[in-house]
């Protein structure tokens, strides 16, 4: 069994057993994969005490807990996680079922073909990005109610990906002629982002995800971010705080 869900952004509330229940019948061969904002790795410098508790949590779940990488995590300590491979891609392993599928790599999961990319630009920097040691400023754009973020703490521009990352991304798809059943992101293609609202702007991220959309052929495309949840056509699927069946879009047909 796979099921996907958008952002947890560090609350896994929605998998206690009551809300969940369907997990009695999973094993560590079943998973959950989460679109981004994952939240379990987002303290300033160490794991913290909450982080400790909630990744122990999902380790002793019945299933594997899989994500992408959102834009608000903290990639310095996500990246220091060795890198290793996992079901023919690369990945950080958190904890033993905890695991974070990197970005651009393809994934042989139950007899199919995952292509996987996180990452997403922040919205809510309209205001600037200050340095941490900035107090005055912060203090300043917190009473006013500023949408800012601090770098390194609260915003990483590795929340966008680099060329070269996208570049091994493009190399992964040409190895299987573009051809996947599913693909898993945070943001969307720009056409997509377009559709859900006009307000969100077109980055490299979501033109680089549009031209995959254009010419890789897969059955869906499921994605968080922008924490809503709409089915927006018969292949790409948004979720936020639902869980819903690998093949969600198929069974609704």
């Amino acid at each position: 069994m796979i099921y996907i869900t958008g952002d947890t952004h560090a609350d896994f509330s929605r998998f206690e057993e009551n809300k969940f229940p369907i997990q009695s019948e999973m094993t560590k061969n079943d998973y959950i994969i989460i679109c981004g904002d994952f939240g379990g790795v987002c303290n300033y410098i160490v794991e913290s005490i909450y982080e400790k508790h909630w990744l122990d949590w999902l380790n002793n779940k019945n299933f594997t807990t899989l994500f992408v990488d959102g834009n608000h995590e903290n990639f310095e300590r996500l990246y220091n996680y060795p890198v290793e491979e996992w079901h023919g891609g690369k990945v950080h392993q958190i904890r033993e079922s905890v695991i974070h599928l990197m970005r651009g790599d393809i994934f042989n999961i139950d007899n199919k073909k995952f292509f996987t990319f996180g990452g997403a630009r922040s919205h809510d920097i309209m205001d600037g990005i200050l340095n941490i040691d900035e107090y005055e400023k912060i203090y300043e754009y917190r009473k006013r109610g500023a949408y800012f973020r601090i770098r390194d703490y609260s915003w990483c521009d590795l929340e966008l990906p680099t060329d070269e990352k996208m570049k091994s991304g493009i190399k992964n798809l040409e190895k299987v002629n573009y051809k996947v059943d599913y693909i898993i992101s945070h943001c969307c293609p720009t056409s997509i982002q377009t559709l859900l609202n006009l307000f969100y702007k077109k980055d490299t991220l979501t033109d680089y995800l549009q031209k995959i959309s254009e010419k890789c052929e897969f059955k869906e495309w499921y994605f968080g971010h922008y924490h809503d949840y709409r089915q927006v056509n018969s292949q790409f699927t948004l979720l936020y705080e639902n869980i819903v069946p690998l093949e969600f879009n198929s069974i609704l047909k």
